[in-house]
């Protein structure tokens, strides 16, 4: 997410500490290379120059540059600007007083729309709530069956109907069917095209107008940039939209809609895409985004994650284990499968250095090498999972060929299992935050 400007921003801050002493030339000099990295990273010209021109102004006082740290209080305030520009309105979804919740989802065609509907309907599912998908998309019946297809996956019901109807029709008989089955949700996916046109917006006007939606969300694709922002604005001009959705800010985003879209139109951003499971959607919140910007991690996001796919049971039985040294290769399994549920390169965004990390040495970070692991685990005996250390050449040669690797392939595997057990036994051991502090030195 964001990796070029993340790099970039982390440069000209690694000057800035690197200096102690801070002057106004310095911090000009700094902010100027910060001005240049959005732009190149497509932000709005005029967002990025009001940002650049905030930052300055508090960064160049006295109690700044003659602090002990001025290179950290300058990345202190790039973080609270940046959050301030990622800031817009109401970020959670509206909460109706009566049931159903009604979403229209609108966008262009190639937007990830009826993805995002699928995925929002397992994110609203959530506690066992039930949700209704309604096919609005009759131009495309490739897109009813997708959605259709999608909502088989997760188990939720979709409601559609032959593509001679009209939208209009489709979205009031879905809501109707939604208060008849007790639904507590209902999405309605509408139709895109490949450009905005007038007969596009009509029909979402009348749609919108028929169920009176309390989320009218717009579905945008990062990766255009600009466009992004230009399509908001036609967007929210015609049927005027409550909220937006970032799709597929794990791609090769530059950052520069999520980073200039709430600025330039006032329409805050409500959730954000980030992978192609049904659980990548994200809430949006504007200081996490920030601080993966800024390279700084995400740890609470990173909680959140690990509560979905780790519950209390798992989590104390993997704390006995480790305060009695008894972590074996069955459990390394098992961590290697809670990396996958939870999305391995969304993990090493949340981590604090470990995307520029990554940046550096990108082989380190391949999911591939997780799956590589996994395999030689699954050619090991239960005995060989439990007691690692009778592993010799002949069962690391049986090992590799089970496994499709080789010898190598096993040795690393052994290799950064003794690492990590190592290391969780330390952690166990310590006594304070200061002893933790000292093992990541």
């Amino acid at each position: 997410m964001f990796e070029a400007l993340t790099e970039k921003l982390n440069d000209v801050f690694k000057n800035l500490t690197g200096k102690g002493r801070l002057n106004e030339k310095d911090v000009d000099e700094g902010l100027r290379q910060v001005r240049l990295a959005l732009l190149e990273a497509d932000v709005n010209f005029r967002v990025a120059r009001d940002l650049v021109g905030k930052i300055r102004e508090r960064s160049v006082g006295s109690d700044v540059l003659e602090s002990l740290t001025p290179g950290q209080q300058v990345i202190k305030i790039v973080n609270e600007e940046l959050t301030a520009v990622l800031t817009g309105g109401d970020h959670d979804l509206a909460q109706p007083s009566s049931q159903p919740g009604i979403v229209l989802l609108v966008g262009l065609q190639g937007s990830g729309k009826t993805t995002t509907a699928a995925k929002l309907a397992s994110k609203l599912g959530e506690g066992g709530k039930k949700v209704l998908l309604v096919a609005c998309d009759l131009r495309r019946p490739a897109a009813i069956d997708q959605l259709v297809v999608l909502g088989q996956q997760m188990g939720v019901p979709v409601y559609r109907e032959d593509t001679s109807s009209t939208a209009v029709k489709v979205a009031k008989a879905g809501v109707a069917e939604a208060k008849r089955t007790g639904a507590a949700w209902v999405i309605v996916d509408t139709g895109g095209r490949l450009h905005i046109d007038d007969e596009l917006m009509e029909e979402l006007e009348q749609v919108r107008d028929a169920i009176k939606p309390h989320e009218t969300l717009l579905v945008v694709d990062a990766m255009t940039g600009q466009d992004a922002v230009r399509a908001a604005e036609a967007f929210h001009h015609r049927v005027q939209l409550s909220g937006l959705v970032l799709t597929k800010l794990d791609g090769d985003s530059r950052g520069g809609a999520a980073l200039s879209i709430t600025q330039v139109t006032g329409i805050p951003i409500k959730l954000i895409g980030v992978g192609e499971r049904t659980d990548a959607l994200e809430k949006f919140h504007p200081d996490r985004l920030a601080s993966r910007i800024l390279g700084m991690g995400d740890v609470l996001s990173l909680i959140e994650k690990a509560q979905q796919v780790v519950d209390d049971k798992q989590a104390k039985e993997m704390e006995r284990k480790l305060r009695t040294a008894s972590f074996d290769l069955e459990d390394f399994l098992g961590q290697f499968q809670s990396l996958k549920k939870m999305g391995f390169t969304q993990i090493l965004d949340m981590v604090p250095g470990l995307s520029q990390l990554r940046n550096k040495s990108p082989e380190q970070f391949d999911e591939k090498k997780i799956i590589k692991f996994e395999a030689i685990i699954r050619s090991m005996t239960p005995q060989e999972r439990h007691s690692p250390e009778i592993i010799d050449g002949r069962r690391r040669r049986r090992i590799s060929q089970g496994s499709r690797t080789t010898p190598q392939d096993v040795n690393q595997l052994l290799n950064q299992f003794r690492q990590a057990n190592k290391l969780m036994k330390q952690m166990s051991q310590a006594k304070s935050p200061k002893d933790l502090e000292k093992l990541f030195r």
